[in-house]
Parts: structure tokens; sequence; C-alpha cells
């Protein structure tokens, strides 16, 4: 056997070992467009990553992508690092990703836009879907770290405006990677035990990557669900997080969001003295009017000459039942008029001359009916024996009586013509009292035929 000839699978391994062998391939910075992007079940990415005159095969590891901060797309520009290696069953290159971010704008900032876009697309910004706060809330419950400058400037907000609601610190990390984990949980907790009538969530300033964990789906997601109403207190005033676009409602900073989630008792205490002022002038404009009224009535006819007034409505009283006797004698008398009227009419249409009358007139009618049914039976029997008599006149046995016969041929058929026969054949004659059979010996046409 000729030893210069390599298997398929020995070149493969060649190639490969010369590829891990040199070190300019172990890192490999690439800038370049995502093309035929797919992310398989099992979390893996494949690729590719082109320019205008060259194309590469690559895969990204779920253990590696699994730390991307935005989604790959096709067409998106990107810049990645990785090592060039060999996949020996299909004997082709390829580029492994170790690490990947857009190119010309941040993937933190774009993980923001795309999550931003898709909770959007699902609703979850709505103004319909947002919770009134109450306007007198009793617990408060405050998701923050308890060491931060956040919990401090809340706690000391709200002791000024409104010291008399309860106040409950739910510590939280609020940053780094378990953050995420730690506020749902929170958030999760203070609804299933019902105590709190509004949520305060959030955190002091920082960078983008210090206030991610706002950004997360997972803790987005968790506001959105909340049953009780949510203010987003994260950062300074202009921080933007996904957690202020599903809030109830956004506080631009930790402060804001004490002020708005409980009143002012220096507003209410002038509130209570406004209305203390005007229930005191109402009751005083009542209680002078009333004394009015009163001093009215103490001057008024009936104080001053109650017996004159007594007698005065004696008499109106007299002339009122006078008046009232003699409507109700003349609507009594109505009533008789109309009752003499109706008695009248129920003689005149009383129901046993409507009854004589009606069995008259049935009477009549039967009478009517009899006659009407005997004309059309005897129309009906000239007519059946019309119909009997012709049908006797054409009954072919009347007319066997009188010496015909009915020639039939070996078929059964009727012979109507002597071009139906021929000599020597056989035929059935059909008399009134039996059937002759005959053989026709000779066959003569009429001439006038």
């Amino acid at each position: 056997m000729d030893d210069r000839y390599l298997t398929v699978t020995a070149l493969t391994k060649y190639i490969k070992r010369k590829f891990s062998s040199d070190p300019h391939l172990k890192e490999v910075w690439l800038r370049g467009e995502i093309s035929n992007f797919k992310h398989h079940s099992r979390g893996h990415m494949y690729l590719s990553l082109k320019d205008d005159k060259a194309r590469l095969q690559a895969v990204m590891f779920a253990g590696n992508n699994r730390f991307l901060k935005f989604t790959p797309e096709n067409g998106m520009n990107v810049l990645v690092r990785g090592e060039i290696g060999v996949y020996e069953p299909m004997g082709q290159y390829q580029l492994y990703i170790h690490e990947m971010e857009p190119d010309g704008i941040g993937a933190l900032y774009l993980a923001f836009e795309q999550l931003k876009e898709k909770l959007e697309k699902e609703g979850l910004f709505e103004p319909a879907t947002k919770k009134q706060l109450p306007v007198y809330p009793k617990h408060i419950g405050i998701i923050t770290s308890p060491t931060g400058a956040a919990i401090r400037d809340i706690l000391t907000t709200i002791n000024r405006r409104y010291p008399v609601v309860k106040r409950s610190v739910l510590p939280v990390l609020v940053q780094g990677e378990r953050a995420k984990d730690s506020i749902v949980k929170a958030i999760e907790y203070a609804n299933r035990i019902g105590a709190f009538d509004v949520l305060i969530v959030g955190r002091g300033g920082g960078s983008i990557e210090d206030l991610w964990s706002f950004n997360e789906e997972a803790v987005a997601r968790a506001i959105a669900e909340s049953h009780i109403p949510v203010i987003s207190a994260v950062g300074h005033e202009t921080d933007y997080t996904i957690s202020d676009f599903v809030a109830d409602i956004r506080a631009a900073t930790p402060t804001g969001a004490a002020e708005l989630a409980v009143p002012s008792q220096v507003e209410l205490n002038q509130r209570i003295m406004v209305l203390n002022q005007r229930l005191h002038r109402a009751l005083q404009n009542e209680h002078t009017a009333a004394w009015k009224r009163l001093d009215r009535l103490k001057r008024s006819y009936a104080f001053k000459y109650p017996a004159q007034l007594t007698r005065q409505k004696e008499q109106q009283l007299d002339r009122l039942i006078d008046s009232l006797n003699k409507r109700m004698e003349t609507h009594q008398k109505q009533k008789l008029d109309t009752l003499k009227h109706i008695n009248t009419r129920l003689h005149q249409h009383h129901p046993e001359r409507q009854v004589k009358q009606t069995k008259e007139r049935i009477e009549l009618l039967s009478q009517r009916l009899n006659r009407e049914i005997g004309i059309q039976l005897n129309e009906k029997q000239k007519q059946f024996n019309n119909l009997l008599e012709k049908m006797t006149l054409l009954n072919p046995l009347d007319i066997m009586k009188r010496g015909y016969a009915i020639p039939f041929n070996e078929s059964g058929n009727v012979i109507r013509g002597v071009e139906s026969v021929q000599p020597g054949e056989a035929i059935q004659l059909k008399l009134q009292n039996g059937s002759l059979d005959c053989q026709v010996w000779g066959i003569e046409e009429d001439e006038y035929e």
C-alpha cells in the first residue's frame, strides 16, 4: 500500500493541530455583520460574520452567551473576541466566540432599548394598566438597600411630611448579579403578605452598570404584576430605567418618591384650618338666618292675634267642609247616573238574548249547509254514473261478450296488424271464457289499407 495517501480524517486533524498551535489564532478580535443567526434550543448561538468581501462561520456556546446584555440579530454590526478552530466533521474552520458587543453602541444601551421595545409591545407601559396611589396610605413598603443614601432620604422625607404612616424596609441588593433576584423576591413577598398600601422600589444614583438591576426583565415583570401600586425611584432625575416605565408612577429621585407616596402634614393642617374656617362661617350664617326666621315668626300675625286667627281659620274650615259636601254629592250623583246607564246597556245586551240569536243563526246556517251538501252529493253521483257508463263501454270483456277475441303473439304482446305475424307462427286468441292456441296458415292483407 502507498503511504503517500492520507485519510481525510488524518489531514483534518493535522490542519486542526496547525491552527491550535498558531498563537495568532488563539485570540482574534474581529469586526463584522451578523447573518444566518440561529439561537439553538440548547442555548448555543450559530451565525456568520461577514464584510463586503468575505464570510466566516462562527459559534458562541451557551456558557459564553449567557452573559450577553443584548440579543444578537441579523444585520447587526458587532465586535467579537474569540479563537479560530477547525470543526472536524465538516472539515471547515470557524470562529469560536468568547465575547461580543455591538459595534458603535454600548451593549447595555442596546439591551435597554430591546427590552423597552419588547415590553412596550406587550402593553406593560399603557396608562390604562397603571394603579392609583392611595391618598392616605397606612403602611408603606420600601424596597431598597438598607445602607444606601436613598433609604435615609425616603425615611427623612416621610417623617417630615406624614409621620403617622407605618414604614417597613424590605432590604435588597441593588447592584450585582444577585440583585435582580433579590428585588423580585421582595416585591413578590410584599404582595404575598398583603400588608402594604404602596411600595417604593429604587436606589440612589450611579452609572448605567450600577442601575442595571432595575433594567432586568424579571424585575420589570414583577413590578408590572404587583397588585400593590409601585413607585419607581431609581437614580437621579435624568436617569431612566425599565422599572420607571412599568411602575404605576415614576419619581425623579428617592426623595420625590416619598413625596408622592404620602401627603404633607403641613398642607393637611392648612387644609383642615381652611375647612374649620369655612365650617365656622357656615354655622355663623346658619345661626344668623335661624334668628332672623324666629324674629319674623315672633312678629307675624299669628303670634300677635291668635284668637282672631283661630276664628278666621274656623270660618275657612266651615267653607271647606261645605264645599267638600257639595263635591261629594255631585260626585255621587254622577256615579249613580253612570250606573243606571250601564244597567240599561246590560239589559239591552243581555247574554241570554245573545245566546238565542246565536242559536237561531247556527240553525239557519246548518240548514243551508245540509242543502248545499245534498246538491253537491247529487252532482257527484251523476258524474260517477257517467264515468261508470263510459268505462263499461270501453271494457274489453264486454266487447268479447259480443263474439270478439284478442290475439297475442308468443311474447304475450297484442297483435295489432297482419304485419306483426308470419305464416306458421303460433299465436293465442283470448276469448270471453278462455283462450285458444292457434297457428297462422296464411296472411291476407286488406286492399284498402
